[in-house]
């Protein structure tokens, strides 16, 4: 139910977490889904203990990014670059890695520092010639970042390149409606002559970073179960095609 509900009512979707927590907190994805809900409702204190907890269960670093992102929405940018230094990056997922440079990059923005948050976007996953589930969420923070810095010009190539990458994902996921579809190579039309050797000049806006506010809330509290420090989950990538439409392979 809280699956079904998060979209369109976050707040129900919570409660029904938050009933599956006091029946089984020590499940790994019960405190990931405690976590998500949280987040989606803006209660940030809540998601990052659960986020502590569902990491301390399952073992597993995939929710960093929105760890980061929980410090920031309770005003602690300075917190969240720290937590994100704090794992091995090359030890993630590819998605993950993408999702802690742009929490990571929205920190440095959150410091007023576009132009590190520029950098912390410039990892080799900005590629403008292929298109992953992942790329339209990187190339948006990246345009995004450009703006900040004041390069309409090259923030508009990017913009273009997220509707590309966008449109060439979603006529994939049309032609695969049968099965799962994460990622989609594209030959990307007016992308840089420079290949993928140099992906950071041009721009794109940031992926998970709501607009945060700090909520106030305490996040040693406790959900309810007898553990005293607990947390919730994520999504998934990976699957190629060309921007021009034809399948790649």
């Amino acid at each position: 139910m809280a699956a079904l509900l998060v979209d369109d009512d976050p707040e129900t979707a919570n409660q029904h977490a938050l009933s599956a927590a006091r029946r089984a907190g020590r499940v790994a994805v019960v405190r990931e889904t405690a976590a998500i809900t949280a987040y989606r409702t803006g209660d940030f204190a809540t998601a990052l203990r659960e986020l502590r907890t569902y990491r301390r269960i399952a073992g597993k670093n995939d929710q960093l990014p929105m760890m980061v992102d929980c410090e920031r929405g309770l005003g602690r940018p300075e917190r969240a670059l720290e937590l994100g230094r704090s794992i091995d990056r090359a030890a993630l997922d590819t998605a993950v890695q993408v999702e802690l440079a742009i929490a990571m990059s929205g920190a440095r923005l959150d410091l007023g520092n576009p132009t590190a948050a520029l950098g912390e976007l410039e990892i080799p996953q900005l590629d403008p010639t292929t298109a992953y589930s992942w790329s339209p969420a990187l190339y948006s923070a990246y345009a995004a970042t450009l703006e900040e810095l004041g390069r309409q010009d090259e923030a508009d190539e990017w913009w273009a390149r997220v509707d590309r990458a966008a449109a060439a994902l979603a006529e994939v996921a049309d032609e695969n409606a049968w099965e799962t579809v994460d990622v989609v190579e594209e030959e990307v039309e007016g992308h840089d002559e420079r290949g993928t050797d140099e992906p950071g000049e041009p721009g794109a806006d940031e992926l998970g970073a709501p607009e945060h506010g700090a909520d106030g809330l305490d996040d040693t509290d406790q959900l309810g179960g007898d553990d005293p420090d607990d947390d919730l989950g994520e999504i998934d990538d990976d699957n190629p095609r060309d921007v021009d439409g034809s399948a790649a392979g």
